[in-house]
């Protein structure tokens, strides 16, 4: 039970980071130092889209808008944090 406990907690992880990437990328995208006509780029900022938007949608429902500010990433890590916390308590 304890190493499928670590397995769920590194995939946590690796989660969080792509969440992290994804919104350091639509910073760069929206304060236009990259471009997405690069197909490098293109091709990142949609695989980091498909991972991250099924998880962030639910909460963007739920979340009221703020005028242009999402929180709903740092919804999602706090989330994932308390997940990971839940984890190292009880199985770990």
């Amino acid at each position: 039970m304890e190493s499928i406990a670590e397995l769920i907690y590194v995939v946590l992880d690796l989660y969080k980071w792509c969440l992290i990437a994804f919104v350091i990328m639509s910073w760069l995208i929206a304060f236009n130092v990259v471009n997405t006509y690069n197909r490098f780029v293109f091709s990142v900022n949609d695989f980091l889209y498909k991972i991250t938007e099924p998880a962030l949608r639910p909460i963007r429902r739920i979340v009221p808008n703020l005028g242009g500010v999402d929180i709903s990433p740092v919804i999602l890590i706090l989330i994932i944090w308390f997940l990971q916390r839940l984890l190292e308590r009880n199985f770990l």
